[in-house]
């Protein structure tokens, strides 16, 4: 037994790096789309409520394509679908630079949408196989260190487009604003081959990161035979999710997540220009939440599962959440701004915790229920525009206020109690069959 464990050791760890290298993918691509906001604004001349669409195409796809990434991923194994997914995002970075060239906003909308299919067939595979890689009580460890390699992405994206896009964003406003309409014209195309270059390379780089993933050591794992519960051996009929109303509850619970962070990390560009801050600082706030996201990481690296459980953890972080929200709506300025960022820490293990306690005992469903999760990602498209469009009417601070806090008062509540519902009654079952074989 020492022997397979000590062999088994080593190809989990090249595992996680393979899997750390695409979260490393998924958070440089994600987090772009902070400073992409502000882009668009320029670029096609948007108001917020438009701009806003960059997050709604990008996160609506997790809703559209989660399920039949299920589907794909049942007939290619995690491994093809991974790499799969990675083709896909190429061909839509390809497509959005091409069309923020041409002057086409529906057309890079398209292109975002694409990149977020991709994601969703590359989530919808690696957060469960990830989860189940190892014992599913140290999911959220594994899943924090996933983390880190995705937000030190996250980090570099928004700092990389603002210093070689937006660079000088403020003097680009006062040129826009005494040219000339032809003149304008040609300010603006200039302006979009900033980005037509890096996203084509973006789309190369993809491409060589499918194949070589799909040539490298990664091994398959089969959901149904290591992410079951002693019902399965039990002779518990399982028809389908619904007999597990955790999952059900855990995707709700993605969805309001997932909103709150793409406010605390996307939308704060936004919220710290609504204050009177400069776009020239307003375009590197996104990697403020993701440093302190970072931050949270690490510290849920050291204490889960050590110290504190990854249920009693996700209360404390909801807990941050809402004190941090009340923070910035009774202040202003950069120590408001200071607050959003620091949102960041309270959101960043928030996932890790969230996902595993969803998928627990899924077995053969395990894909399934992870599409599902998948799905919750949708909230980043929902609760922003609602941002974006309820603020054009009243005060943006008590938008936030009141979008967040619920937000996570449901995630403490999942916390607390939402991540056991139904799986008491299944333990309960598989006691009583198991009792009823042994007689």
């Amino acid at each position: 037994m020492s022997v397979s464990n000590a062999s088994a050791r080593p190809r989990h760890l090249g595992s996680i790096a393979i899997i750390g290298a695409l979260f490393f993918v998924f958070g440089f691509v994600t987090w772009l789309n902070g400073p992409l906001i502000t882009f668009v604004k320029y670029r096609f001349e948007l108001n917020d409520f438009n701009a806003f669409l960059v997050l709604t195409v990008f996160y609506l796809s997790y809703l559209f394509l989660a399920l039949p990434a299920s589907s794909i991923l049942k007939r290619t194994g995690m491994k093809k679908g991974m790499s799969l997914g990675l083709f896909v995002m190429a061909i839509g970075a390809f497509a959005f630079g091409e069309f923020v060239l041409r002057g086409s906003y529906p057309g890079a909308l398209a292109g975002l949408f694409t990149i977020g299919a991709g994601l969703a067939i590359l989530q919808t595979a690696a957060n469960p196989y990830i989860s189940i890689l190892g014992p599913i009580e140290g999911a959220a460890q594994r899943i924090a260190v996933m983390g880190i390699c995705n937000k030190i992405a996250g980090a570099l994206a928004p700092f990389a487009f603002a210093t070689l896009v937006l660079a000088g964003i403020n003097k680009f406003d006062a040129q826009l604003a005494a040219a000339t309409p032809a003149g304008r014209q040609t300010l603006l195309d200039e302006f979009a081959a900033k980005v037509h270059v890096p996203y084509v390379a973006m789309a190369g780089v993809l491409a060589l990161l499918a194949v070589l993933l799909l040539r490298s050591p990664l091994p398959e794992i089969r959901a149904e035979d290591v992410n079951a519960t002693p019902a399965d051996s039990g002779g518990v009929d399982k028809k389908g999710l619904a007999h597990y109303p955790h999952v059900w509850l855990g995707a709700l619970c993605i969805f309001v997540y997932v909103g709150a962070e793409v406010m605390a990390g996307d939308a704060i560009g936004t919220y710290g220009a609504a204050l009177g801050l400069p776009p020239s600082e307003t375009s590197f706030f996104t990697t403020f939440t993701l440093i302190a996201m970072l931050v949270g990481y690490l510290v849920g690296l050291v204490v889960i599962p050590r110290f504190v459980s990854q249920q009693k953890y996700l209360a404390i972080s909801a807990v941050l959440g809402i004190v941090f929200t009340v923070g910035a709506f009774f202040t202003k300025g950069y120590v408001s701004v200071g607050f959003v960022a620091a949102l960041g820490f309270a959101n960043a293990m928030m996932w890790p915790a969230i996902f595993p306690l969803a998928i627990e005992g899924l077995g053969r469903l395990t894909e399934r229920g992870s599409a599902l999760l998948v799905m919750g990602i949708a909230g980043g498209a929902v609760i922003p525009q609602l941002f974006a469009a309820l603020k054009q009417h009243f005060d943006f601070q008590l938008v936030f206020l009141l979008l967040m806090v619920p937000c996570y008062l449901y995630i403490l509540y999942f916390a607390k109690a939402g991540h056991k519902v139904g799986l008491a009654h299944r333990a309960t079952a598989a006691g009583t069959a198991s009792a009823a074989v042994s007689n």
